[in-house]
């Protein structure tokens, strides 16, 4: 029968909750005549015909008010506004009516009659409200929001009005909020957690923490770590306050909650120093990190920004992206979309002097490690002739500044991807000493998470596929960065530069890979599945070290470091080359990627200053399958008395071959 009722049109509906009025005002008179006058009262004919003039009446202000379109189930104030509105109105109306029909002396009646049509009109939709809410509320989720602030009322209310969260209780660390009472929901400790997940059958804990500090989340979230539910988290207050994003919008934790370590606000004039009334140029500008230092460079109000790329669809995206920005705030920016590789000199050179770039930052590098392990040749003419050409041309064109874009990988570099951005810096320092026209810089970090490759959203894709997690190493370590902190601090590490300079940003506390996974995991709500929990939800799976790959990362060369003005930027004195040194180097480097010598490569960027640590065997994929061919032709010009003498001897070549 109710779902039925419910399912009726809306102009039905309209017309039942008419007739129902109706049969309340009658029967609210009825029985405040009864209540309030003498049954032999002779004027029962007039206050029947003011009445009769007076309800009509009543259901226009009741029409006009909008409490015909109130949906019973998200009935407010407003509703309830036009309930007392219209009923006050029906007062005043029969008071006047009967002065003019000439009944006298019945402001009791009148006041009786107002008060049951209150009760009655507005009651009775709060008590459909009540039960429609209830009824609603049993196919809703239940949570816990931990947070009774504004933001937890605000999502909270949302919650109510909405059809998968139906939140059940407050949780808040202020005392004077405890054991309370917000929007008919209780507000319990902290404490109290574990035994509500259980007594109320509590299914998520929602955050609505969106001012609180990185480090206060992640007390928060070390406390709720174990829990056997998922936790989520409400937007940050800046996409709040800009729109981009409403209150129940929910999300899941971010990483850097995980991190616990709060952003240091950039100093503008370290900001604006290389950028503000400047041409800005981006090299790799499609990148995690080219894209994000454009998204930072045109805040600061550049007169142009030229975008460098390879990828078609990379260059097509963030000219968009940021086209779109500068529209939105009216910003006088010229933007430049320019298709190009880094290894070509000529090409550079006339995009520098034509725009008359005064800044670059040099964000283009192939930097993921086993890729650039397997592909030996592209990674070093990329990242090291790469960054030779770029800053060749800015010397030519006459550019200001030059910052490079380095990795922690580069220190003491076990992979070739780390071997290349060292030698890339050495040719930095080498040319600042060579000449006094550009001011070259380098800027090295660690991982940034959300960037390509990036372990956070791999580790996310997999819990939601079931898993299993895929970690190298159970002791492996690595430093994290938000990728806005990260441009922010390599934007004003350019700005201190005096020419030569290895700036390294301190990437705070280093993070266990494996322990992250789990976080992950349990933040979830899942269970880690292992030999203690066999029965667990996810299981960890260790792959083994990749070729090149780190146990750990360093960030730093020797111990000759000073604090800069800035808290999270230091400089590194560290060896380098003459530029006559570094020339020769380049020259013999060049002609064994041209003849794919990779094991002159490797030998020739071991003998600059590198502490390059090469332990794997040559991993490129080319030479490997160059070395099982020559294998493969030595085995067949042998004549084997069976397979087996065959099989051994292949063994036993490839085994040579590979160590």
């Amino acid at each position: 029968m109710l779902g039925w009722l419910l399912g009726l049109p809306r102009s039905v509906k309209r017309l039942i909750s008419v007739i129902i009025d109706i049969n309340f005002l009658i029967i609210s008179l009825v029985a405040a005549y009864l209540l309030t006058q003498d049954a032999a009262d002779s004027a029962i004919p007039q206050i029947a015909l003011a009445f009769a003039i007076t309800l009509p009446i009543t259901l226009f202000i009741f029409t006009k008010l909008g409490l015909y379109r109130a949906v019973i189930r998200y009935i407010g104030q407003h509703a309830l506004g036009a309930v007392l509105a219209g009923i006050v109105s029906s007062a005043v109306i029969l008071a006047l009516l009967f002065a003019f029909l000439g009944v006298t002396q019945r402001g009791n009646l009148i006041f009786v009659y107002a008060i049951l049509a209150l009760v009655t009109s507005g009651g009775i939709r709060l008590l459909a409200r009540m039960f429609l809410v209830q009824r609603n509320n049993g196919y809703k989720e239940r949570v816990l929001i931990y947070g009774a602030g504004s933001s937890g009322r605000q999502l909270a209310q949302a919650l109510l009005n909405g059809e998968q969260y139906h939140p059940v209780m407050f949780i808040d660390d202020d005392t004077t909020l405890q054991r309370s009472t917000i929007l008919g929901i209780a507000v319990g400790v902290p404490s109290q957690i574990s035994a509500l997940i259980k007594s109320k059958n509590i299914s998520r804990v929602l955050l609505a923490l969106p001012s609180a500090s990185r480090a206060r989340r992640r007390e928060v979230l070390d406390a709720l770590d174990e829990l056997p539910i998922p936790v989520q988290s409400i937007p940050g207050m800046s996409d709040l306050v800009d729109g981009t994003m409403r209150i129940d919008e929910l999300q899941d934790v971010k990483i850097e909650d995980l991190l616990g370590r709060d952003a240091v606000a950039p100093k503008s004039k370290l900001m604006n120093a290389d950028i503000k009334g400047k041409v800005v140029m981006v090299t790799g500008a499609g990148g995690s990190i080219g894209s994000e230092l454009c998204r930072q460079i045109i805040r600061y109000e550049p007169t142009m920004l030229v975008l460098f790329e390879l990828s078609e669809f990379g260059l097509y995206s963030i000219e968009q992206e940021l086209a779109a920005i500068i529209s939105r705030d009216n910003l006088d920016i010229a933007l430049i979309p320019v298709m190009g590789t880094v290894q070509r000199q000529s090409r550079l050179e006339t995009v520098m002097r034509t725009f008359a770039v005064n800044t670059v930052y040099h964000a283009a590098a192939y930097k993921h490690v086993p890729l650039v392990e397997y592909n030996v040749v592209e990674g070093v003419r990329n990242n090291v002739f790469g960054t030779w050409y770029t800053a060749e041309a800015a010397i030519r064109a006459k550019v200001d500044t030059f910052v490079l874009i380095s990795t922690d990988k580069a220190v003491r570099p076990t992979n070739v991807m780390g071997a290349s951005k060292r030698l890339a810096e050495l040719v930095l320092q080498a040319l600042a000493e060579h000449q006094n026209t550009t001011r070259f810089c380098m800027v090295r970090f660690g991982n940034v998470l959300g960037s390509s490759g990036s372990v956070v959203p791999l580790f996310r894709e997999q819990i939601r596929k079931g898993g299993p997690l895929t970690v190298t190493h159970k002791d492996i370590i690595r430093y994290f960065m938000t990728i806005p902190e990260a441009a922010q601090l390599v934007i004003q590490a350019g700005a201190m530069g005096k020419g030569g300079e290895v700036f390294v940003l301190d990437m705070g506390e280093p993070v266990k890979i494996a322990d992250l996974a789990r976080r992950m995991i349990h933040l979830m709500g899942l269970e880690v599945k292992d030999s203690i929990h066999p029965n667990g939800d996810i299981e960890i799976q260790y792959s083994g070290l990749r070729p090149g790959e780190k146990l750990y990362e360093e960030l730093l060369i020797g111990e000759n470091v000073r604090q800069t003005e800035h808290s999270r930027i230091m400089a590194a004195d560290e060896a380098r080359l003459s530029w006559p040194e570094m020339a020769h180097l380049l020259t013999r480097l060049d002609q064994a990627c041209d003849e794919f010598a990779v094991e002159n490569i490797i030998e020739l960027i071991r003998s600059a200053p590198t502490e390059f640590n090469y332990s794997c065997a040559t991993s490129d994929l080319v030479v490997r399958a160059a070395c099982d061919i020559e294998t493969a032709s030595q085995i067949a010009a042998i004549p084997f008395k069976s397979n087996a003498d065959k099989a051994s001897v292949y063994s036993s070549l490839t085994a040579k071959q590979i160590a």
